[in-house]
């Protein structure tokens, strides 16, 4: 029965996100085209199936190119400029925004290092990921040399808790980010397998 509930527990660790990627991407691209395929029809005098998808598809890379160039970004940035002194607007633009940023910047490999620390208490270990050093401010008001680390919950990495420690307080791990988000998705099922060379020392290059 243990073998059964892991191979039950490790089949829905790769189907779950694949189901949940795939009813995400359908759905948004059906509300795309349904929002826009009504411009299309009137544009032109009938429906083409699709037309709206590929007309958002368009306007997405429009505003790329527009962000990619000092002009476009001036535009862009009178525009959220209006948006975030709009009221009720603002609360929701800033906050998609914030969540979009988030993934943005998961794709560029935000964390840094993987670390040990003990939390919530000393005696028991808990994974954590290097994000930066301390503000100054927080420097200058405990006197000490504090490291920022986000403690993710399990199986969601994407919440957690954002802790600044002492530097020794911190021990750098001999993992990969990858295999430290693997870790915590799987709830300690995913065992990573170790690297042959030495973790870099607290702060240095992303490993």
């Amino acid at each position: 029965m243990t073998r059964l509930r892991n191979y039950f527990i490790a089949g829905l660790i790769v189907l779950v996100p694949i189901v949940a990627t795939w009813q995400l991407t359908v759905w948004l691209f059906d509300v795309l085209d349904r929002q826009l395929r009504g411009l299309v029809a009137r544009a032109i005098g009938h429906e083409i199936p699709g037309a709206g998808l590929v007309l958002a598809l368009v306007i997405v890379l429009f505003v790329g190119l527009l962000a990619a160039n000092y002009v476009g970004r001036r535009v862009i940035g009178f525009g959220e400029t209006v948006m975030k002194r709009t009221p009720i607007v603002r609360s929701i633009y800033v906050t998609m925004k914030q969540i979009t940023d988030a993934f943005v910047r998961q794709e560029k490999t935000a964390f840094k290092q993987v670390a040990l620390i003990e939390y919530p208490r000393k005696g028991i270990y808990c994974l954590a990921f290097v994000t930066s050093a301390a503000p100054p401010e927080l420097v200058e008001r405990t006197a000490s040399e504090l490291v920022g680390v986000f403690v993710p919950t399990t199986p969601n990495p994407t919440s957690g808790f954002l802790l600044y420690l002492p530097r020794e307080d911190v021990t750098v791990l001999d993992l990969s980010v990858e295999d430290g988000l693997k870790l915590v998705i799987s709830g300690g099922v995913f065992v990573p397998p170790r690297r042959r060379k030495p973790p870099a020392a607290l702060g240095g290059e992303t490993v």
